[in-house]
Formats: C-alpha cells, sequence, structure tokens
C-alpha cells in the first residue's frame, strides 16, 4: 500500500472507534486516580485493548496500575512503543489532559494494529502509570522495559502546538530538618527550631534563584511545618523541585540546593537528611527525522504550530528519549492563557474540542509511525539521530 492508503485506512479505524474512545476519556475524566492509585483506569484502558484483540500483560512487570498491549504474533522486524498516561492531579483531576491523552494512544493503537504487516513493525501500547509524582517511566527505563524498541512516542495536550516542545529536567526531594522541642513560652533557649533551618533554607533558594541560568526553576511548599504553636518545632519536612533545560545543569543545581540546606542546619543548630520516592526525569532530546514527519503531519492535519521557545514542564518521558529515539508532540486543546494544571484545562475534557483532538491526536502518532516505517531510509536516519 501507499502513504494514502495507509493514511485511510487509519481514518476508517479512528472514525470507527472514536465514539467508544472518547466516552472511555469522559469515564477516566469523571473518576480521577492519583499517582499510585490507577485502578480503575488502568483496568478501563486494558479492557478496551483486550476487547480489540490485544494480549495484555497487566499487571507489567513490577508495576501494579501498568500495563503491555501486544497485538498479533509479535513477530515483525521493527518494534514501536506507544504510550499512554492516565494518573490525575490532586485537586484538579485531569488537569494535565491524562484521561484524554491515554484515550489517543490507545485510539491510535487500535488503528495501526491493523497495520502491522505492511509497517513489518509491531505497535505495542505501554500504560505509564505515576507519571505526575515518581516519574514511573524513569525506573521502567532502569528495569529494561524499553529495550528493543526503536521509537516510543505519546501526544500530551497544551495550549500550543509545538513537535519537539522545551520539556526541563527535574528532581523532586524531600527535605527534613531535625531539632529539639521546647516550651515556646517558658524554656525557649532549651530547643532547636528546625523551622527555622527550613525556612533559612528556603531564603538561601529564594537568594539563588537570581544567579541560576535561564530556564531552570526551583521551588517548594512546607510538607510538615511543627506541630503546635507553643512548641518549638523539632521536626519540618519540606519538598523541593528543581529543574533545568538540560540534566547535567539540573545536576549542579542540586548540589547547590543540598549545600544550602546543610548551611542552614549549621547556622540553627540542626540536622538534616534528603530522601526522594520519585525518578528524575530528563530534558527531552530531540530526534530530527521524528520530528520533521511531525511537522509535515501538523501541516497535513492544518494545525498551525506555536510559540516552540515556551517551556512545556517536566515529564517522565525525558527519561525515556535518553535511551531510544522518542516523540512527545503537544497539540492545542486550550487557548492561552489557560494552560495545563490549570482547572480550565480539566473543564476541556468532555467538550467538543476534546473530541476532535482525540482524532487530531491519534492521527499525529499514527502518521508519522507510516511515514517513517515505510521507508528504510528514514528508519536508518531516525537511529542515526539518536
Amino acid at each position: 500500500m501507499d502513504y494514502q492508503e495507509l493514511k485511510d485506512k487509519v481514518l476508517a479505524s479512528i472514525n470507527a472507534n472514536h465514539d467508544e474512545l472518547f466516552k472511555i476519556n469522559c469515564r477516566i475524566a469523571d473518576n480521577p486516580e492519583l499517582t499510585g492509585e490507577e485502578k480503575e483506569s488502568s483496568k478501563t484502558l486494558v479492557d478496551l485493548l483486550s476487547s480489540h484483540g490485544f494480549k495484555c500483560e497487566y499487571p507489567y512487570d513490577k508495576y501494579e496500575y501498568a500495563f503491555r498491549a501486544i497485538h498479533g504474533e509479535n513477530n515483525h522486524s521493527h518494534k514501536i512503543a506507544i504510550l499512554a498516561e492516565y494518573d490525575a492531579l490532586a485537586g484538579l483531576g485531569h488537569a494535565c489532559g491524562h484521561s484524554l491523552s491515554g484515550s489517543i494512544s490507545c485510539l491510535a493503537g487500535i488503528a495501526l494494529s491493523e497495520l502491522q504487516d505492511e509497517l513489518d513493525a509491531d505497535i505495542h501500547v505501554i500504560g505509564t502509570p505515576g507519571e505526575e509524582y515518581y516519574s514511573t517511566k524513569g525506573f521502567m527505563v532502569d528495569d529494561g522495559l524499553f529495550d528493543g524498541y526503536e521509537l516510543t512516542l505519546m501526544v500530551h495536550l497544551f495550549n500550543s502546538n509545538i513537535p519537539t516542545p522545551k520539556v526541563l529536567a527535574l528532581s523532586a526531594f524531600e527535605y527534613e530538618f531535625f531539632g529539639k522541642p521546647a516550651h515556646s513560652a517558658a524554656s525557649p533557649w532549651a530547643g532547636v527550631n528546625a523551622l527555622n533551618a527550613a525556612q533559612l533554607h528556603f531564603h538561601a533558594i529564594d537568594m539563588a534563584r537570581q544567579h541560576i541560568k535561564e530556564g531552570s526553576r526551583i521551588h517548594g511548599i512546607y510538607v510538615d511545618g511543627g506541630t503546635a504553636v507553643n512548641i518549638v518545632p523539632d521536626h519540618v519536612k519540606t519538598r523541593i523541585y528543581v529543574r533545568a533545560e538540560k540534566r547535567d545543569y539540573r545536576n549542579e543545581l542540586v548540589e547547590w540546593v543540598d549545600r544550602m540546606a546543610e548551611a542552614a542546619a549549621l547556622a540553627t543548630g540542626c540536622t538534616w537528611s534528603k530522601n526522594t520516592k520519585t525518578h528524575p526525569t530528563d530534558d527531552l532530546r530531540m530526534n530530527k527525522t521524528g520530528d520533521a514527519a511531525l511537522r509535515e503531519t501538523y501541516s497535513e492535519l492544518g494545525l498551525e504550530l506555536g510559540d516552540e521557545s515556551v517551556v512545556f514542564g517536566s515529564s517522565d518521558v525525558g527519561c525515556v528519549s535518553y535511551f531510544c529515539p522518542t516523540l512527545h508532540p503537544c497539540l492545542k486543546i486550550a487557548e492561552p492563557p489557560v494552560n495545563i494544571h490549570m482547572r480550565e484545562f480539566e473543564e476541556l475534557m468532555r467538550t467538543p474540542v476534546a473530541e476532535k483532538a482525540l482524532d487530531d491526536g491519534a492521527l499525529l502518532i499514527a502518521l508519522p509511525i507510516i511515514k517513517i516505517f515505510t521507508s528504510p531510509e528514514l528508519i536508518a536516519s531516525l537511529k542515526d539521530d539518536f
């Protein structure tokens, strides 16, 4: 088949399955589940893919709410992974659009499963839970779950169309400061104030901001600021995110924030520790061949590109991009100033705008795959670029 014939088959499948997938999106949007709690969301997508002839490993490896869905005999020359996200945000539901983006990935996977022989490629749909907090894709990379894939990709909803968005490398830590309790009125001199140490840490970070490189971000919150006003706080916990345009500079900033914590503890007579449950995320590496195929597809769909200098945020998909060629295009669903992680963004998930994005997103995944994997030259170029 030529490109147009393959595209027509994809379009026919998308049209045939659109209503079912939009209902799935709405169901997940109406029942948001936080990172680490995606029981029903993951099961909904697994049941859907199973009903379309996919064999699903679920749970996948040691990840309770991850899955891998394979259609057919899994015996083609090339292997491609379409990634699906489905966790929600605390207090904001699917304000990152994962209910819709996960449905987009499944719709694209179903459409492409019918073309595996023509592409000589196995199309796997991999459910990746815990993006919002644990950065599970990073752990999955470490565990070898992306071994053998020549391309991984997914679409993220945004307020602009961007082929390769600016994704910041991120490290997330909890800092704890330990002091000594005492009565705040009767004998405050007997206490060692852990809250003072934490405040000094934040002040040091604030003063450092004017000297960090453009595009970097350091921000945090107090998780535990003490137990009672009349007790000198002997334990305080904060959560701090450190971001930068490249992972090497992110690592430098983390070392700097650690030195600030040590200095704050020393100045106040406290001790300190640091821990994390999350995987550091990396910046998104551009693949020129994949990026070019995406740009052709945006044009083909009549989607105007936006300002590519804006910061998208952070995502664990960056970890995958350091391991194999990875595409993470952004699809516009909102008008600025509405952006991801805003309540207005979540409210768009059940609208006609989301219905159109469902189809456009599936094509934004499927058509670049067809363009690349029907051309030995582009397959080779994809690998060379990586």
